[in-house]
């Protein structure tokens, strides 16, 4: 029979944990809620105002606007981080030559500052000193409005985010797909499956818990993206690229409305809610085929 010492232990481990949890996750969490309900300029006394953000809220048409966005810059670069990072884990997991040196190459930009990076990118991306424009210039191309068109911006962050965001969730495909058994694939060889098969009906089903993880990861990490936004583009041009986080932001602040930017907090934490139980759902929670 447990002493009590023993039944106590484990909880005590748990303490510490449960310490972070309350002090940086909870209790942001509540008081955000509760401050959604007031009306609060971050230094005078708050005044509650009942649903009064709320009603606010689903009249504007800004705030609308930049969820639209957001959601149309997490399609876009959701499914190419998932592309691109599980790609380069199948082929870095191959016995290609100088694997580790790629494995660190193509996980190197996860290092560097998303600030640096977009300082980087903009660079590189500028309409008349880019270094990407002047190569097209030199193959006979025209220069392109990367950041400037609001029809290339959103495009040219997203596909920047992709490359910024692969390599770490290149690692996670990498330590997922060490994880199948080498059996399986013997077995499908035998069985004359081709690699495409092979990929189809043992790699993609055995990864789903890695793939779960990935998806619901990268889609909060695209839609909390607001650093490379605003080194790249600014939330320009004409608000091409000013999404929910940048609009919260701008709104507690800048505009220092901290109830109502608090309001659009709670909307974006049950957007984000609501992706991460559809991804749930349609990936069966991450489990594996049982046949």
């Amino acid at each position: 029979m447990k002493t009590w010492e023993q039944r106590l232990f484990p909880y005590l481990m748990l303490l510490p944990m449960l310490l972070i949890f309350t002090v940086f996750l909870f209790y942001p969490a509540v008081n955000g809620l509760w401050t959604s309900f007031h009306k609060w300029d971050g230094v005078n006394p708050a005044k509650f105002i009942g649903w009064e953000n709320y009603v606010n809220l689903f009249q504007d048409t800004a705030f609308w606007k930049s969820v639209g966005r957001t959601l149309l810059f997490t399609l876009i670069s959701v499914p190419g981080i998932y592309i691109l990072g599980l790609a380069l884990a199948l082929l870095l997991t191959t016995s290609i030559k100088g694997r580790s040196v790629y494995r660190a190459v193509f996980y190197l930009p996860c290092l560097i500052s998303s600030i640096v990076v977009g300082l980087a990118w903009r660079f590189l991306l500028s309409e008349d000193f880019g270094v990407v424009n002047y190569l097209l210039t030199i193959m006979g191309g025209k220069p392109v409005r990367w950041l400037t068109d609001p029809r290339n911006a959103l495009v040219a962050v997203a596909m920047i985010s992709i490359w910024s965001m692969a390599g770490y969730y290149m690692v996670m495909f990498i330590s997922g797909l060490q994880t199948i058994d080498t059996e399986y694939y013997d077995a499908a060889s035998i069985d004359g499956a081709n690699g495409w098969q092979r990929f189809l009906h043992i790699t993609l089903p055995l990864l789903r818990p890695t793939s779960l993880l990935v998806l619901v990861l990268s889609t909060v990490a695209i839609i909390k993206t607001y650093p490379l936004v605003v080194a790249l583009t600014g939330g320009g041009p004409a608000g091409a690229t000013k999404f929910i986080v940048h609009i919260i932001q701008e709104t507690g602040f800048e505009k220092y409305k901290m109830g109502y930017a608090s309001a659009m907090t709670m909307v974006l934490f049950f957007l984000l809610m609501i992706l991460t139980l559809l991804q749930f759902k349609f990936s069966r929670g991450g489990k594996t085929n049982e046949n």
